[in-house]
């Protein structure tokens, strides 16, 4: 496969950082009234239908048992584990603690990697760190703490989440699946989608949703969601870990964050201090001694 160019990775990491960075404030939006796991399985089960249905329509061939498979387990780690954390989350964690919590991904990605002896060296070493502290900059934990407790349970949690989304990054790189990425991609979302439903609905989920109470808000970022969270951003992401490292791939985990703070204080009246822009020049400057060290490597 030939390398891809400059402006098609910088494209694909931009689609992920902004619009992942804003599905922190849709998700938010969205399970205002919507149960979170059904919400979301819908989510990724209509998104990806749509996109297997389209590539096996434009002559993909036919995928194999093996590679379903594979599909259900990339999906059960990065949308059932992964997303699904951050949803549950949602309604009881403040959204700086889950950009802060999600953000481990990176460290954990170099965790695995080194485990299955790729070693890191000491320029991604310092970028992961480095991203790490500018996002305890970024969200100061004392005044979350006085804004709202934050539940244990929540934490453990997101921390799973992250972890679930690093495994599932690192199998996708190396698992067999189709050779088109967005033919894989669909099934990757068609599974996570149904196990998502599937937990939604035995955790009575079905029971608590009332179509006629769903706001406008709600909808419109179900929406949202569908077309740029998981067509447009998730595809990309599926494209990068086959095209580059699991490091730069992993790299949107620090600026997404400072994307949704962004948003918050544009959209929903949320701070914005000169400590936000201090994590800010911190975060983008981890993201390029991960890019360039991992280059070199």
């Amino acid at each position: 496969m030939n390398p891809p160019s400059r402006l098609a990775l910088l494209a694909a990491l931009g689609a992920v950082y902004l619009i992942w960075g804003s599905t922190y404030l849709a998700i938010k939006f969205a399970v205002e009234t919507l149960p979170p796991f059904l919400m979301a399985g819908v989510r990724f089960f209509t998104a990806g239908a749509l996109l297997y249905l389209w590539m096996r329509w434009r002559g993909e061939p036919r995928p194999t048992l093996l590679h379903w498979g594979n599909a259900a387990i990339v999906g059960g780690c990065l949308i059932l584990g992964g997303n699904g954390g951050v949803v549950w989350a949602a309604q009881y964690v403040p959204s700086g603690i889950i950009a802060l919590m999600i953000a481990t991904v990176p460290l954990w990605m170099v965790l695995l990697e080194w485990m299955r002896g790729v070693r890191p060296n000491g320029g991604v070493i310092g970028g992961v760190l480095l991203g790490l502290v500018g996002m305890v900059i970024l969200i100061e934990p004392g005044e979350l703490q006085a804004q709202r407790e934050i539940p244990l349970g929540g934490t453990v949690i997101l921390l799973f989440a992250a972890f679930s989304w690093a495994v599932g990054s690192i199998y996708a790189r190396r698992a067999s699946l189709p050779s088109s990425a967005l033919l894989a991609t669909g099934m990757e979302m068609i599974m996570g989608g149904a196990l998502q439903t599937l937990v939604g609905l035995l955790m009575g989920e079905w029971g608590r949703l009332e179509l006629g109470a769903v706001s406008w808000r709600s909808a419109l970022a179900f929406l949202y969601l569908i077309v740029f969270g998981s067509w447009v951003g998730f595809s990309a992401y599926i494209w990068l870990l086959r095209v580059t490292t699991a490091a730069i791939a992993s790299t949107y985990a620090y600026v997404n964050p400072v994307v949704a703070v962004l948003l918050g204080w544009a959209l929903a009246g949320e701070s914005f201090s000169e400590r936000t822009l201090l994590a800010a020049a911190m975060i983008v400057l981890a993201v390029a001694l991960i890019t360039f060290y991992s280059t070199r490597r």
